[in-house]
């Protein structure tokens, strides 16, 4: 552990390297701290702190920059979130009173709320969807043999996919298919309805290779429902934060937002370490898979919807950002975004 004049020197050097990006000098931290300590004082702190590596020397100057070690430190007994600006809170307000017609809506809403107030990459994760139940199954003919199939929850989602339809298999037998089908499934929770259940309801009343068509349809257009939807925004914003310019890293970065199997493990907080027993959690780019992220930090907080399960909000952005704010921004968010799915969700019950 550090003395308290070494945690404040530390907190000043990281507070003015968030703000300036430049190396921070023995000076500059005399200047700014809120305690009268020599400078002579200082810089033996300074030279104790750089010792015990949570601060480095640059080649291009005599002041000092946070190290990963330093940001930790920081981050795990210093960091205190702030308020945020009046401004900020109506800005919130007012892009999420609107008339959403969807979950989903909502949850994409609030990852391009996230990434318009901080610039960063934004992500937004819907809550889960275990006690949704299906409330409507049907089939709409287009053009050339084509259909679209199309499912309503109970939380007002509609999931909906086009399909080319067999050439064995009739307009009229669909329809018939789609009344079994909603006799069945209607009031059943997206979980209960299993291949199984699809074959027996199907079965008896449609040939076999038919209701394997029909069952396939189905389980696709379930599948899309019951997933977790991951929404992404401000992608751009990587190229800003990134300080490596080479386009072959850039792609990677694109292609690691892009991906929802990479976003799985990226945004697992499985092991994450969580700040003091709040909400929001943070790893720096060592702590995150690969190189590719190393001069990057990410931070993400979960959000609660009571029995309606939990989403997850998440922001990627350079290791030398504005903690406390971003902190603030996001224990305040995902409180707003949880009362605004509650009542959202009150519209059905």
């Amino acid at each position: 552990m550090l003395t308290e004049r070494q945690e404040l020197i530390l907190k000043t050097i990281i507070n003015d390297f968030t703000q300036t990006h430049d190396p921070v000098g023995s000076k500059t931290v005399m200047s700014q701290l809120p305690i009268k300590v020599s400078s002579a004082t200082i810089r033996n702190e300074m030279a104790a702190l750089e010792e015990k590596g949570l601060i480095e020397k640059t080649h291009s100057s005599s002041g000092r920059i946070p190290s990963t070690a330093g940001y930790r430190y920081y981050l795990d007994n210093l960091v205190e979130p702030l308020q945020l600006p009046e401004n900020v809170y109506q800005h919130i307000m007012q892009q999420l009173d609107q008339p959403f017609h969807q979950v989903n809506e909502i949850v994409q809403e609030a990852a391009k709320i996230l990434s318009d107030l901080t610039n960063y990459t934004a992500f937004a994760e819907g809550p889960e969807s275990r006690n949704v139940t299906i409330t409507g199954f049907r089939i709409v003919p287009l053009f050339n043999r084509q259909i679209m199939a199309i499912l309503v929850t109970s939380d007002g989602n509609v999931q909906n996919q086009v399909y080319n339809l067999p050439r064995h298999i009739s307009g009229d037998e669909i329809e018939r298919a789609v009344r079994l089908l909603n006799d069945k499934l209607v009031g059943k929770s997206l979980d209960e309805v299993t291949p199984s259940l699809l074959a027996k309801s199907l079965g008896k009343h449609t040939s076999s290779q038919q209701a394997n068509e029909l069952i396939a349809l189905v389980e696709d257009v379930l599948k899309d429902a019951a997933s977790d939807q991951m929404y992404v925004d401000g992608q751009i914003n990587l190229l800003s934060n990134s300080s490596i310019g080479d386009s072959s890293h850039i792609r990677s970065l694109y292609d690691l937002v892009d991906r929802n199997d990479l976003l799985s493990r990226l945004l697992d907080t499985t092991d994450d370490q969580q700040l003091g027993g709040r909400s929001v959690r943070v790893r720096l780019g060592s702590e995150l898979p690969g190189d590719l992220l190393k001069d990057y930090s990410l931070l993400t907080a979960e959000y609660s919807v009571g029995s309606h399960g939990k989403g997850m909000i998440a922001l990627l952005g350079p290791t030398n950002m504005p903690y406390s704010q971003v902190l603030g921004l996001l224990e305040y968010f995902r409180n707003e975004l949880a009362k605004k799915l509650l009542d959202y969700y009150g519209r059905f019950q």
